[in-house]
């Protein structure tokens, strides 16, 4: 009988740290929310302040992703950011002015449809709408720079809308310092 209280036990409290892992995690519009990783909400891997990995270092990239939300989705040939990219960019914006001497690159993505350059002057619109509303909302612009990759550097490999739902986004990194 012990032996299976225990076994409940271990089980529940797998279910409630599963559960604190996921929650805050919104996939893109069309998206599996199975098939999103780690990144994107508040409270995303996290539990009691604590990644993945162990504690979350104030300023860092990890505590970007875990508590803030590094990044935003877009729609099919898109650069429209809709109100929950927005709250995204209000906790990003709130985030860096936090911490002011770090300087962000803004990663613009697209999917994997349309030409190789069509992809990258999307990405490039797209990286530029979220420095524009983090501008907009207090971030001295000399503090955001960005770059396109188009359809280079895909979030999932995938060709189908799930996959190209997570490739249509804007990746906020934060630049190593020497």
């Amino acid at each position: 009988m012990a032996n299976s209280r225990n076994t409940f036990r271990a089980l529940g409290l797998g279910l409630v740290l599963v559960l604190a892992a996921c929650s805050g995690n919104t996939p893109p519009p069309g998206a599996d929310a199975a098939a999103m990783g780690g990144s994107g909400g508040i409270g995303t891997s996290t539990l009691d302040g604590m990644g993945v990995g162990g504690p979350v270092t104030p300023g860092s990239q990890q505590d970007l992703e875990v508590n803030v939300g590094d990044r935003v989705f877009f729609g099919l040939d898109s650069t429209t950011l809709d109100n929950q990219s927005q709250e995204t960019l209000r906790r990003q914006a709130a985030w860096l002015n936090d911490y002011p001497n770090l300087v962000v690159t803004i990663e613009g993505h697209a999917d994997e449809r349309g030409t190789r350059e069509y992809n990258l002057a999307l990405g490039d619109r797209r990286a530029n709408a979220v420095k524009s509303y983090l501008v907009a909302l207090g971030v001295d612009a000399s503090r955001v720079l960005t770059i396109s990759y188009g359809a280079e550097r895909p979030e999932n490999p995938g060709s189908d809308e799930t996959a190209w739902a997570e490739n249509r986004r804007a990746v906020t990194r934060i630049n190593v310092v020497n």
